[in-house]
């Protein structure tokens, strides 16, 4: 009696969220035209309590889509731009020494702009590999350590990076390790031209139509606990590790193009990004449990950038993409939509 008692609970739970996430994007809506994938990946991140990482090239309002859903999901935020001669210390902050009107002297910490609830790392690929590794700690624990002192970040933590491609001068690639971080990877895309046109008309006039919050920090971290409690069945589980794993060229049960073309595949990380991203997905299409197709869906935007091509096949000319594609369809015998 008490499971079922549960179960209606989580039920009930479920049903309320997705009212609010409805008027969540009806919001994002007023101020981001098209883009719809691009949208609903994102908040599939944040549902999922994770990264985000935005590719595409400058002017596709990537910048406007996290400052819409700071405002949208009610969190603290900052931005912070990215250059080249940006340090550590500019994202941490630093210890500074203060002298008391007593002549005593001690370090006191100043936080620097990290701490917030929603992060915009605008052009992340623009700074030097030392200060994108700052990020690190505080992406995986949410926390910092500056002078051997551990400082908590705020709850909720999230990270929403811009990026642009990286043939693009004055660009550096992002770490391993730290692209690994990120639940997701949103390629964001010229718009066609019916969108674009509607896009001219709407930011051009003499007033801008501005977003209503409709979460709270309190709301989305209650959101997440949600999505983390929604069943997901063996066959989807089974599903996501046999996807995951098919990537890796070392598996024995790899199939010949991924053995052929990929030099390094996915680690565990990526199965625990697809197991919250698909109950986030689940809950954003209205439904109360994920289905196969959602692990089709979810699989360039979580495996993308876990993996990497060999040198030979780069050479080829071979997209990463479409080795994505043909092992999810030969997985879940469901063609992969871009």
């Amino acid at each position: 009696m008490a499971e079922t008692d549960s179960a209606e609970a989580l039920l009930d739970e479920i049903e309320k969220l997705g009212t609010s996430l409805a008027d969540a994007r009806t919001q994002i809506a007023t101020r981001i035209i098209g883009q719809d994938r691009v949208v609903e990946l994102t908040l599939a991140a944040m549902l999922g309590g994770g990264h985000a990482l935005l590719m595409g090239l400058p002017g596709l309002g990537k910048t406007r889509l996290v400052e819409t859903l700071s405002t949208v999901m009610g969190l603290t935020g900052n931005r912070i731009q990215f250059t080249p001669d940006l340090m550590p210390s500019d994202i941490l902050g630093s210890e500074v020494l203060e002298t008391a009107q007593d002549g005593s002297r001690a370090f006191r910490y100043i936080e620097g702009p990290i701490f917030a609830q929603l992060l915009m790392a605008d052009e992340i690929n623009r700074a030097s590999p030392r200060t994108q590794s700052a990020l690190l700690q505080a992406m995986q624990e949410r926390e910092v350590t500056v002078a051997g002192h551990t400082h908590r970040l705020p709850a909720p933590f999230h990270v929403l990076a811009t990026q642009n491609p990286i043939e693009q001068e004055g660009t550096y690639p992002l770490p391993e390790a730290q692209l690994d971080r990120f639940l997701v990877k949103v390629d964001v895309e010229y718009p066609d031209r019916d969108t674009e046109r509607a896009i001219v008309l709407a930011t051009t006039g003499a007033e801008e139509v501005e977003a209503k919050t409709v979460f709270s920090a309190e709301a989305l971290m209650a959101a997440q606990s949600v999505v983390r409690r929604m069943p997901v069945g063996d066959s989807v589980v089974e599903l996501i590790l046999d996807l995951v794993r098919a990537c890796r060229p070392e598996d024995p049960d790899a199939p010949d193009i991924v053995r052929q073309h990929v030099a390094w595949g996915p680690g565990p990380r990526a199965a625990q990004a697809m197991m919250l991203l698909v109950r986030a997905e689940a809950l954003l299409s209205g439904r109360l449990a994920p289905d196969p197709t959602d692990v089709a869906r979810l699989a360039r935007a979580v495996l993308g950038h876990r993996m990497a091509l060999s040198f030979a096949a780069r050479a080829e000319g071979i997209s990463l993409e479409d080795v994505i594609d043909e092992v999810t369809a030969r997985v879940t015998h469901i063609e992969q939509a871009a």
